[in-house]
Formats: C-alpha cells, sequence, structure tokens
C-alpha cells in the first residue's frame, strides 16, 4: 500500500503513540489535525486573550526568566524578540526525521488544549508537516527545561523568519501570548526519546532472532527459555524472552552443554525493557535506564559473539575461518562489537547527575533530558552494529556446519565466501537486515 493509500494519523492531543511518531518522522505517514483539537485551542487561547486583559502573564505582558519583574508595554513587539532572541542555538543539524518527530510532538501537546496559544500555530504547525517545510534545528541549547531554541526557530520559520526546505503554503502571524506557549515544551526531547525507543525496540527484538542464530549453532541448552524460569520472575520481559526463544529454537537437537554460558542462560533476564514517562526529570531517568539496558544486552552480544569463535562451542575453525592456518576468519567484528559496547558503557553515564544554575540564578534545576534522549539515539548506532556483528558470524557458522535455523533464510543477502576478507560490507547488510528480523517476532509469537 502506498502512502497516498493509508489513513494520515490523526493529531489530537490524546492518541499519538511512539509508532505514529516513528511513522510521521520517517515520512511514511501523512498528520491530519483533529478539527477538535483545534476547537480545544480556540477556546484556549480566547481565555487567555481574556486573562491577560485582566492581570500580569508571565511572557506575555512581563519578561521571562529573571526578567519575570519587568513590565512589557508592547506585547507584540516583546513576542517577536523572545522568539529571535531565543532561537540562538550552536552544533551539527539535526537530521529531517527528528525535526519531523519533533513538530509532530508539539502540534499534538498544542492539540491537547490548554496552551492558550492561537489555533493559526496549529494550522501552521501542520502546514509544516504536511509540505515537509522544515527550518535547519541545530543540535544545542536544550538541558530539559523546554527546548526554547529549536522550537522557537520553528516558530520563526512558520512567520517567514528562517528558511525552510520546502515552501509553506501559508505564513503565520504570532500572537503575543504564543511565543512563550510554543517554546515552553520539551517536545524535542520527547520526540528524540520516541525514535530511540522505537528503534532500540526494533533491535531488541532483532538481536533475540541473532541470538536465536547463535543459540543454534552453539548446541544452546533451552532449559533457560523453559516456562518453569517465566514464573520465577516478575517482569513481563522476561517471559515475552522466554516465549520468543522456545518458537526459534524449540526444533533445535539435544544440548551440547548441561550449563550454556550468560551470553545464552541470561538471555531471558538481560531482554526487552520499555519505559515510558514525560516528565522531563522522568524522561531523562527513563532514558539513561533504557540506554543501561541496551549496553546490558550489548555485553551479552558480545559474549556470544566471543563464543562463537572458540571451536569447542562450534565445532569449526577459530574464529569461523575457512581452514587456513592462521587464518582470521570473523575474528575482527568481535573488535567492531567491543568498540560498539564501549560507546554504549559511555552513553549509560546517568545523565540525571548533572545539573546547572542558569538565568541570574531563577533556575536553578535542569533535567537534561534533551541529553538523555540525544544518547539514546546515538546508542542506536552501537547497539545496531554489535547485533550486525554477532549476525554476521552466526550466519556464517550456521552455513558452515549445514543448519538452519528461525531467520536463516531471511539473511540470504549476506555473502557465503569464507576467505579472509574485508567484512565492512557484510556489517552494513547485516544491520539492513535487523528490522526485518525483529517483525518475524510479531507473527511468529503470542505472548504479551
Amino acid at each position: 500500500m502506498s502512502q497516498a493509500d493509508e489513513q494520515p494519523i490523526r493529531i489530537d492531543g490524546a492518541n499519538l503513540s511512539v509508532a505514529d511518531i516513528a511513522a510521521l518522522a520517517a515520512g511514511s505517514a501523512t498528520a491530519e489535525l483533529d478539527p477538535a483539537g483545534r476547537d480545544r485551542a480556540a477556546r484556549s487561547h480566547e481565555f487567555a486573550q481574556q486573562v491577560s486583559g485582566q492581570r500580569p502573564v508571565y511572557g506575555r505582558s512581563t519578561g521571562v526568566g529573571a526578567n519575570r519583574d519587568v513590565v512589557i508595554d508592547d506585547p507584540d513587539r516583546h513576542a517577536l524578540a523572545l522568539l529571535r532572541s531565543h532561537a540562538t542555538t550552536a552544533g551539527p543539524l539535526r537530521e529531517p526525521q527528528r525535526v519531523r518527530a519533533m513538530v509532530a510532538v508539539r502540534l499534538n501537546q498544542l492539540a491537547a488544549g490548554g496552551s492558550g496559544v492561537s489555533p493559526l500555530l496549529l494550522d501552521g504547525l501542520a502546514d509544516m508537516l504536511a509540505a515537509d517545510a522544515l527550518p535547519p534545528v541545530r543540535e544545542l541549547g536544550s538541558i530539559g527545561t523546554a527546548d526554547l531554541p529549536a522550537l522557537a526557530l520553528i516558530a520563526l520559520a512558520l512567520m517567514g523568519e528562517a528558511p525552510t526546505s520546502t515552501p509553506l503554503r501559508t505564513r503565520y502571524t504570532c500572537a503575543p501570548q504564543d511565543a512563550v506557549s510554543i517554546m515552553n515544551s520539551n517536545a524535542g526531547a520527547i520526540a528524540d526519546a520516541a525514535l530511540a525507543q522505537h528503534r532500540l525496540a526494533t533491535l531488541a527484538r532483532a538481536a533475540v532472532v541473532v541470538a536465536g542464530l547463535s543459540f543454534v549453532l552453539v548446541d544452546g541448552n533451552a532449559e533457560a527459555f523453559a516456562p518453569l524460569v517465566e514464573t520465577a520472575s516478575p517482569f513481563s520481559g522476561v517471559a515475552q524472552v522466554c516465549a520468543w526463544m522456545r518458537t526459534l529454537v524449540g526444533d533445535a537437537g539435544p544440548p551440547a552443554r548441561i550449563q550454556d554460558p550468560f551470553g545464552l542462560r541470561a538471555l531471558p533476564q538481560v531482554g526487552v525493557a520499555h519505559h515510558g514517562a514525560w516528565h522531563a526529570a522522568y524522561l531523562s531517568q527513563a532514558m539513561d535506564a533504557v540506554v543501561s539496558a541496551a549496553a546490558q544486552s550489548a555485553q551479552l552480544g558480545l559474549a556470544r559473539l566471543s563464543m562463537l569463535s572458540e571451536p569447542a562451542f562450534t565445532g569449526l575453525a577459530p574464529f569461523l575461518g575457512d581452514g587456513t592456518p592462521g587464518a582470521s576468519g570473523v575474528m575482527i567484528t568481535e573488535y567492531v562489537a567491543a568498540d560498539a559496547l564501549g560507546g554504549l558503557r559511555t552513553l549509560a553515564t546517568p545523565t540525571g547527575l548533572q545539573t546547572v544554575t542558569l538565568s541570574r540564578g531563577v533556575e536553578e534545576d535542569a533535567s537534561f533530558a534533551s541529553l538523555a534522549a540525544r544518547h539514546a539515539l546515538a546508542a542506536v548506532d552501537d547497539y545496531r552494529a554489535l547485533v550486525a556483528c554477532e549476525l554476521v558470524a552466526a550466519v556464517r557458522g550456521l552455513r558452515l556446519r549445514g543448519r538452519t535455523a528461525a531467520g536463516l533464510t531471511e539473511c540470504a543477502a549476506l555473502p557465503d565466501q569464507v576467505a579472509d576478507r574485508d567484512l565492512t560490507e557484510d556489517i552494513r547488510i547485516a544491520e539492513q537486515l535487523l528490522p526485518t528480523l525483529a517483525a518475524l517476532l510479531h507473527t511468529s509469537s503470542t505472548a504479551h
């Protein structure tokens, strides 16, 4: 089915899922602003106008931050000045997927009502998504207390003051209360967190399939995934991984050992973890936990990869070589995987330990949720590379032994030459295969 044939994702302020955000970010789905969400924003806008005529309102009739006690005489001029000043940023440009995700998240937040922004702002954000007219958002400037520079730049782009990748159909005019309201959000961090969760969850499922290939290659012991193991742990992820592994290796032959190394035996306990919370501090903690879980899972992946190089486990030549004395085989994939694991461990350093005091001491804490989400996104590349290295080795070993296993057919694109050579392209192909392997678990397991 083409994108044109698919139903658009309705942005209503309540039902935007992580999968929806990922689809919108990838450009594989379109967004449609729900009229009810726009109506909520319109009512909130009317109320904000009434209140602004009765008493001072932060950011509209006053300054912001340490300037909160400064009275503003010209709200229109002040709103524009706020956006221009707060758009200050630095660092590399964010990839378009992340910008699309941020726009979608912010539109969904505003559709929930309560922000006081003009409904025209929602129209503008919806137009930005529909036209794929993205501003050049840079990396730095958010500390988890709101993605100020990125969201200010988005507003300026809607007004025609900042460039966009393609032209917008209409030009938005900023209302006085819109400036603070559009910026007062962690939409960028939430978007990054959603993309990281979606990508890492896909890799986590693929890692289970790859572990299944390694299991078959070394004649593993399936007792580690028995139903009894599920009852011994309170965590739903353990039950899920056990069920997946029983499906993947259920018809494997007798085990070669009474007890496998941790790389296989502890797989359910270091399997899939889901976290979700949207307060910025909680988001930071959740992303720290996700990266930590990925690092622990990757550590077992490296252990399995090391196991596949051992003739005692595989019955094959060292490093799965071609039999030539001293052949290196897949030796260097272990080094690549170890390097990736080192990156994951570095990224797993808790960002929640950091804080700063800014704006003349008025803003004395920061969650750094934006940094935690960026770390989670960066962890995707390292985790993907490590799982791909294990896949290259597992597929080679299974082919050398003439064995079959769930997922092996889907790996036909991997080269079958075993003579020593550069395996960079093999790893790249393996990385591309991981989503396909992850999808096997959607159709092969009924566990929940």
